[in-house]
C-alpha cells in the first residue's frame, strides 16, 4: 500500500527570456524532459510531471501542485540555466527532499560541428542545450540558505550510472516512507538486565515516524485457544513447505508451534503490524509459557512474510531488520558468536526466529531440551545466510537524544558452522575480522544487529539523508 502511494515530482528548469530568442531549444529540452521521464517512470510508474517551470507564477503553481500531490521525493531536471527565483517557490512550498539531476544530452559538445555553425544565436542556442552546470551553484547557494534539502546527480542523459543513482534515491525513498507508515508490535518486555537493547519509543517515532503497538502476552495466549483444528493442519502444511524439519521433532511441539503461529498470524492482522519485538520471562503461568515457547516457527515464516520479527524486545534492531527488509536484502537478527582467527571469519547468529527467505538451503528445525538464557523447551531453528554479499546494519541510539545507522558490508563464506539449532553464519571482513569488530564496537551499538543479503550501503546511505540520520559505514 504504501509503495502505491509514493509519488515523486518531476519538472524541468529553464529561462522563459530564451524561447522568443532561440528557435527550437524550449522544445529540444521538453523532448529532454520526456526522456528523464521514461526513465523514472521505469523505476517507479507514479511521476508527476509538470513540464518546464520557466517564470514565477508556473514556480508557485507547481508548488501548490505538488502540495496537494502529497508528492514524497522531488526530481529537477536542470535542462538549461533559470533563476533560482523560479524553483525556489516549487520545493519551499513543498518541503520535501529535493534532487538535482544535473544532466547533460551528450558526453561533449561536438566542437568542430558547432562552430561551422556560423550563425551566432544558433550557437547560442547549441550552447544553451548543453548548460545544465551554470545554475546548479546558485541553485545550491539558495537551497542552502533556505535550509531546503537537497542532493545531485551530476552525468549525462543516457548513462545508465545516472539512472542507477537515481534509482537507489527512489528505492531509499520508498524505504522511508514504508517506515513512516510501519506499525510495530511490541509483545511482552525486555530481557531484563540486558541495558544496551532499552530503547527510547518516542525517539524511533522521531527518525521513523510509524506507531508501535505495545501488546501483551495474554493476548496471543488468548488467540492460541481460538485456533482451529483446521487452521492448525493448514500451518503444518505449511512448516512441511517451508521448514526441512528434523525427524527427532516432537509431532506434539509441531502441533503446538502450528497454533502458535496460526495465533501470531490473527495477532498480525488486527493489529496491522509490519514488525514486531517480543521477549517474555514467564512466571509460572503455563499457558502464557507454553506460547512464548512455541513461538519461534511461527515468528521465522512471519519474518519471510516481509513482517520481521526481533527476540529479547530488540526494538532498534527490528527497525534494522525492517530497513533491510524494505530494500529487499532480507533482514534476519544476530549477533557476535565466536571468532575464528584461523579463516579469518566471525561467526555471528541468534536463537529464535531466522529470516528463511534468505538461508543458504531450507531452514532446519530441531528440537532445544533448554532455550539458554530464557524459560522453556521446544522447536527451533537451524540456518546459514546465504553465501556471498551481505550487509550488516545497526540502529544506534547514541548520546544526546539522537539515533545512527551503523552499517558494513561483508561476505558470507562457507565453512563449519555450530549445529545447536540456531541461525549461524561465518562472515569475511575485507579489513579483516579484529579491525572489523573493535571499529564497529567503538561506535556503541547494542550487541545484536541484522544482517541481510547483497551489498546495499549507498543505498542505506541515502536512506540516512531522506531521514536525517548520520550513517558511518565501517567496511
Amino acid at each position: 500500500m504504501n509503495q502505491k502511494n509514493f509519488k515523486i515530482g518531476l519538472f524541468a528548469i529553464g529561462l522563459e527570456a530564451y524561447w522568443p530568442q532561440f528557435d527550437g531549444l524550449r522544445k529540444r529540452l521538453e523532448t529532454n524532459l520526456n526522456v528523464v521521464e521514461a526513465k523514472l517512470m521505469a523505476m517507479h510508474p507514479d511521476v508527476i510531471n509538470l513540464g518546464l517551470v520557466d517564470n514565477t507564477d508556473k514556480a508557485f503553481d507547481a508548488g501548490t501542485r505538488f502540495r496537494q500531490e502529497c508528492v514524497d521525493l522531488i526530481f529537477i531536471y536542470v535542462a538549461t540555466y533559470a533563476l533560482s527565483a523560479t524553483v525556489l517557490p516549487v520545493v519551499q512550498q513543498t518541503r520535501v527532499p529535493v534532487i538535482i539531476l544535473n544532466i547533460v544530452p551528450e558526453a561533449a559538445i561536438d566542437y568542430e560541428t558547432f562552430n561551422r555553425i556560423g550563425e551566432r544565436s544558433k550557437m547560442t542556442a547549441e550552447w544553451l542545450a548543453y548548460c545544465s552546470p551554470c545554475p546548479v551553484p546558485e541553485l545550491i547557494n539558495v537551497f542552502k540558505r533556505t535550509k531546503i534539502q537537497f542532493y545531485q546527480i551530476t552525468g549525462i542523459l543516457y548513462d545508465d550510472a545516472c539512472w542507477a543513482a537515481a534509482g537507489e534515491w527512489i528505492e531509499a525513498g520508498l524505504v522511508a516512507r514504508t517506515m513512516a507508515f510501519n506499525r510495530m508490535g511490541c509483545l511482552g518486555h525486555y530481557y531484563s538486565g540486558m541495558l544496551d537493547i532499552y530503547a527510547d519509543l518516542t525517539l524511533q517515532y522521531a527518525y521513523f515516524g510509524g506507531h508501535i503497538e505495545l501488546l501483551e502476552v495474554d493476548e496471543l495466549a488468548e488467540l492460541r485457544s481460538s485456533v482451529s483444528e483446521s487452521e492448525i493442519s493448514k500451518k503444518l502444511n505449511d512448516f512441511q513447505l517451508h521448514f526441512d524439519i528434523e525427524q527427532d521433532c516432537n509431532k506434539d511441539d509441531l502441533r503446538i508451534s502450528a497454533q502458535t503461529s496460526v495465533a501470531l498470524d490473527k495477532l498480525v492482522d488486527k493489529y496491522q503490524l509490519g514488525s514486531m519485538a517480543y521477549y517474555y520471562k514467564g512466571t509460572g503461568n503455563l499457558h502464557n509459557e507454553e506460547t512464548i515457547s512455541s513461538i519461534i516457527l511461527g515468528n521465522s515464516l512471519l519474518t519471510a512474510r516481509n513482517i520481521p520479527v526481533a527476540g529479547e524486545y530488540e526494538i532498534k534492531n527490528v527497525q534494522a531488520m525492517k530497513i533491510l527488509d524494505s530494500f529487499g536484502a532480507g533482514g534476519s537478527f544476530t549477533e557476535y558468536y565466536a571468532i575464528d582467527y584461523i579463516a579469518d571469519v566471525l561467526l555471528m547468529g541468534h536463537d529464535g526466529p531466522g529470516h528463511i527467505g534468505i538461508s543458504e538451503g531450507k531452514t532446519k528445525v530441531r528440537p532445544l531440551k533448554i532455550y539458554h538464557g530464557k524459560v522453556g523447551r521446544g522447536l527451533s531453528v537451524e540456518m546459514s545466510v546465504k553465501i556471498g554479499s551481505v550487509t550488516l546494519l545497526s540502529v544506534v541510539e547514541i548520546p544526546g537524544g539522537k539515533l545512527m545507522l551503523l552499517l558494513a558490508e561483508a561476505e558470507s563464506v562457507p565453512g563449519p558452522i555450530l549445529q545447536i539449532g540456531n541461525t549461524n553464519s561465518r562472515y569475511k571482513f575485507h579489513i579483516g575480522v579484529k579491525a572489523f569488530i573493535e571499529s564497529w564496537n567503538s561506535y556503541g551499538p547494542a550487541h545484536h544487529c541484522a544482517v541481510g543479503i547483497g551489498h546495499i550501503g549507498s543505498k542505506i546511505k541515502k536512506l540516512g539523508n531522506l531521514l536525517n540520520i548520520d550513517v558511518v559505514q565501517i567496511c
